[in-house]
């Protein structure tokens, strides 16, 4: 057994790596990872910033996106690297608080964005007459705004529930973030109240978002078999196909973690899980909108012939 010294608030966060030579390698690799997100989503971000042919709603919303992602990647990894590279896996009660609270308010605020991005396609697809009344910036900064006033809003009231509650056993969790299912488990108390509660925002902020998606892509899918264009059918799917696999990615794991009662949840099954919509989201987000998107790939290639021509 490992010991640990703490104080009596502190908690321990047992990782996501064993100390062995494969853990190792695996903590590299997710170094790696979280470089290439943060590359990735600062070069999103400048890059919808520096383009006037990008300051559209799509593009407003998925540089907010990458703004969720570069702080989402943030408030998990950095710790979970000192912890492993120095051995010292305690954390603050404060500490854990505040990690805690913003994973939630960036969970949060992603999974409606993300909503909020598929009704844009939506809008653009099947209404492209209405686009500019439906889609204006004054609509996309509400959107936005109201994504982070509700995710700060549900994480307000988890993390001020969770860090209320005694706890009297062990004060430590098997994860590698604070994660406020994982720490009810320390709780000395019948948290079945609190349960309920997950499940209820589980419900309103991942199952109904992914179901008013899965409903807007079946519209957007008939819309685009009607398309008299093949380019216009080729954009759409494009871009609708992109979309879907980062919803994937986010939703369904995060869904699947946190709708299972205790009972059946493990530890192990629950930080692998993690993995995807705290680490691997945020790296493949930019990856997936760059690369399979004609017009950043304009914006990246006169950005470049810019700055080469100011360096001339």
């Amino acid at each position: 057994m490992e010991n640990y010294t703490q104080t009596s608030t502190d908690f321990i966060l047992l990782g996501l790596f064993p100390p062995t030579r494969i853990g190792l390698f695996l903590f590299i690799v997710i170094v790696l990872v979280f470089l290439m997100a943060l590359f990735g989503n600062l070069s999103m971000i400048l890059l919808i910033f520096l383009d006037t042919h990008l300051h559209t709603p799509m593009y407003l919303l998925l540089s907010q996106l990458s703004l969720i992602d570069l702080n989402y990647i943030s408030t998990i990894v950095p710790k979970m690297a000192y912890n492993f590279v120095f051995g010292n896996k305690s954390i603050s009660f404060i500490g854990c608080g505040a990690q805690s609270f913003f994973f939630l308010t960036l969970g949060g605020a992603e999974a409606l964005l993300l909503i909020s991005m598929a009704y844009d396609r939506y809008v653009a697809i099947c209404f492209p007459l209405h686009y500019s009344i439906r889609m204006s910036k004054k609509v996309c900064m509400l959107m936005i705004t109201g994504s982070w006033i509700m995710g700060s809003i549900n994480s307000c009231a988890h993390t001020a529930y969770a860090f209320h509650i005694p706890y009297c056993r062990s004060r430590t969790i098997n994860h590698f973030f604070c994660d406020v299912p994982a720490m009810l488990t320390l709780a000395c108390m019948d948290t079945w109240v609190y349960e309920y509660t997950v499940f209820v925002s589980t419900i309103l902020f991942l199952v109904f978002p992914f179901i008013c998606i899965t409903s807007s892509y079946i519209r957007v899918l008939l819309a685009i078999c009607r398309m008299q264009s093949t380019e216009g059918r080729k954009k759409a799917y494009s871009t609708c196909s992109t979309h879907l696999t980062v919803v994937t990615f986010y939703y369904v794991p995060f869904a699947y973690t946190y709708l299972r009662p205790r009972s059946l949840r493990s530890p192990t099954e629950d930080k692998a899980l993690s993995v995807f919509y705290t680490i691997l989201t945020p790296m493949l987000n930019p990856i997936i909108y760059s690369l399979r998107n004609k017009e950043v790939m304009g914006a990246m290639r006169r950005s470049i012939q810019r700055a080469c021509f100011v360096k001339m």
